[in-house]
């Protein structure tokens, strides 16, 4: 007998959501809609409700929520504003939650679904990177709860790693693809667009994460997670770049053997494999590898002294306590400052150095951590704002 699995996905109207919904609509039998969140793209939103039908939502404005609940009767909840994202994961009825927002928005959410110990497929790096000392300390308190990685770097390094102890693994090999602008110099990111920054390679993803794959700090964040996720020390992370995203990320072992985890570059295999764990399934939407037609694989070395992402989250993993957390909320208001076209495209590193170089470290070993962490975010939001917003 089929045991139907009861899924709520964070940020529904997203790359993930959308794609996680496909893989829902190819196998009906074994998962349910039970709850989904939106905040902009309110038209997309009301089709998943149709389509799905599920019993609870998030919008984030109380107007928008007040129709969509006039609008759909068989709605039996729905949460809106500053914390209704943990509302929704405190209240709701699920198996797997599906965190596919962007930014920290999404740590409360996660909180609540440990507390429930429920199974997290995490897409949200930035709830590792910045609480994952509370967030492991949590898990620990809650044992049967437990976080599934949907990052396909962090779902490769999961898989590679089935089957054997951590005293064997020598290092974590994460790949990058490089981004919109591997290959080029100072001088010439000096100046470049919002526009040509988007323009990825090979992934299709949202605006925040293509604009962090252009920086490579997307790849310092993947650091940082893989370390609180997996209990390595950063000197046994390594990040390698693979222009063909082909290879999503490696494990070394002391026998000098590597796993590697392959496919198509496509967020659907390891968002499957987050819902079907331990299993491996079979969904009519995933595409599959052709490796006559991959024909080559490459790899080189990172350049980060024109890419400084990656070595500046070396630097805040590092000194641990609120430092990620600086990082994580620097680099999100500079983005978006960027986006704006407020800011040039490498002002990204200098408000990210700035913020860390500024910012005096408190420690988390205590129970007050998760509040700390939201003031050390607020606060760092608002003096970048301060300092750079025009």
């Amino acid at each position: 007998m089929i045991i139907m699995k009861k899924i709520l996905i964070l940020g529904s109207t997203g790359s993930i959501g959308t794609s996680a919904l496909e893989l829902i609509r190819n196998n009906r039998e074994e998962y349910q809609v039970v709850a989904i969140s939106g905040n902009r793209n309110i038209e997309l939103l009301k089709k998943q409700i149709e389509e799905f039908k599920p019993l609870a939502i998030y919008v984030g404005a109380e107007e928008e929520a007040i129709k969509i609940k006039n609008e759909y009767s068989f709605i039996e909840d729905i949460y809106f504003g500053e914390n209704g994202l943990a509302e929704l994961a405190k209240n709701s009825d699920y198996d797997i939650i599906l965190t596919a927002v962007s930014g920290a928005i999404g740590i409360d959410a996660t909180v609540e679904a440990i507390k429930r110990e429920k199974r997290i497929a995490l897409a949200n790096k930035e709830t590792m990177v910045s609480a994952g000392t509370y967030i492991n300390r949590l898990l620990k308190e809650y044992p049967k709860a437990e976080i599934i990685p949907v990052d396909s770097e962090h779902s490769a390094l999961f898989q590679s790693l089935q089957g054997f102890k951590k005293e064997n693994v020598k290092k974590l090999i994460i790949t990058a693809s490089g981004g919109t602008f591997r290959g080029k110099n100072l001088e010439v990111l000096e100046n470049v667009t919002v526009e040509e920054a988007l323009k990825h390679p090979n992934w299709s993803m949202g605006k925040k994460i293509t604009i962090d794959s252009s920086t490579l700090v997307n790849k310092g964040l993947e650091v940082i997670e893989a370390h609180e996720l997996f209990n390595v020390p950063y000197d046994d992370i390594e990040v390698v770049v693979h222009p063909q995203s082909i290879i999503h990320s490696m494990v070394e072992y002391v026998d000098g053997s590597i796993i590697a985890q392959m496919g198509v570059p496509s967020m659907k295999t390891p968002i499957l494999y987050a819902f079907s764990y331990p299993k491996k399934e079979f969904n009519a939407s995933i595409d599959f590898l052709d490796l006559i037609k991959t024909k080559t694989l490459t790899f080189e070395e990172a350049d980060r002294k024109v890419f400084k992402g990656i070595d500046l989250a070396y630097r805040a993993g590092r000194t641990g306590e609120t430092m990620p957390t600086v990082f994580n909320a620097a680099n999100e208001v500079a983005v978006e400052l960027f986006m704006k076209k407020k800011i040039k495209f490498l002002d990204i590193y200098r408000i990210i150095e700035e913020a860390m170089d500024n910012h005096n470290l408190i420690s988390l070993d205590t129970d007050e951590a998760l509040s700390i962490i939201k003031e050390v975010d607020k606060e760092t939001r608002r003096k970048v704002r301060e300092q750079w917003e025009r």
